[in-house]
């Protein structure tokens, strides 16, 4: 767990999460083979050993996406024994990953973005919280950030005009996201009313001056999209995803909206193009006389 946390960097969720799955997977091969489940017996463990590893998570009712997780916390585990204690594990290479049928990210349209964007304010009384919850919904959508990338910015971290956000995401990586004129108008407004606008100070706080909590601004979005009618799935994460969506849409290229969005794979990123011929079908059903 040291060496995944300080030579890999992982974050602390895959701290928790893989160190539970390799736990899970000692216990598993200290009943299945029988004893310790030592270095010399992780040497020693065949492809077939594996797969019932493998079938005894699906006979507990894992998903393939969970069995997939913890094969890749496996894998992680196994390179690090071939590093510090020369264990082989070819076998472990034989054993094909599960594939989970990822769903398609489910964006808002583009008038409901807007209404979230630009009408979030008339969820509270407070002039700071109307035009915090304004300018964090707008950067949301705007820049399409993650809601816990946009709550970790401090009031220094803001640009000066004209020049881009670098955003700190997953596994600390940095990328360069440029900021739309309205997003800036309403940064500058919730800043007047900022009740400690100083550099070192969050740029998203509280009523108690504290950072903004992820679940207070879910809380609020939640009791928004049901007194307007929007849909169900009209959340922080989803203007994200409506922001890559509608960039799609506008003729954008995968590899400008991978780096906007900080993704690691294009594969993660080639998701909205589902989503977009999604949409296509659909407007073809409905308007084509013979569908």
């Amino acid at each position: 767990m040291s060496w995944l946390g300080a030579e890999r960097r992982a974050a602390g969720k895959t701290l928790e999460t893989y160190g539970r799955d390799v736990l899970a997977f000692l216990e598993f091969c200290a009943t299945h083979v029988g004893g310790v489940a030592d270095v010399e017996m992780l040497q020693s463990l065949r492809a077939a050993d594996f797969r019932a590893w493998i079938a005894a998570g699906a006979a507990a009712g894992a998903g393939n996406a969970t069995r997939a997780r913890k094969l890749s916390a496996i894998r992680t585990f196994f390179r690090f024994l071939k590093q510090r204690h020369g264990v082989d594990g070819a076998a472990l290479a034989l054993i094909s990953r599960p594939r989970p049928k990822r769903p398609l990210p489910k964006a808002l349209s583009p008038d409901d973005a807007k209404a979230v964007a630009q009408d979030i304010g008339e969820a509270s009384d407070s002039a700071m919280v109307q035009a915090r919850d304004m300018a964090l919904m707008m950067l949301l959508y705007g820049a399409g950030l993650r809601i816990n990338e946009a709550l970790a910015l401090n009031v220094g971290d803001l640009p000066p005009a004209d020049d881009a956000l670098r955003v700190t995401g997953k596994g600390n990586k940095q990328r360069i996201v440029p900021l739309l004129p309205a997003v800036r108008a309403a940064m500058a407004v919730y800043l007047k009313l900022h009740p400690n606008p100083a550099r070192g100070e969050p740029l998203f706080v509280g009523v108690r001056g504290g950072r903004l909590n992820a679940g207070v601004v879910q809380k609020t979005l939640r009791d928004f999209r049901r007194a307007n009618g929007l849909p169900e799935h009209a959340t922080p994460h989803a203007l994200r995803h409506s922001f890559a969506t509608h960039l799609l849409a506008g003729g954008a290229d995968l590899r400008s909206i991978q780096e906007l969005l900080g993704h690691a794979s294009l594969s993660t990123t080639q998701r909205y193009t589902d989503v977009d011929t999604a949409q296509l079908m659909e407007v073809w059903r409905k308007a084509h006389p013979r569908a």
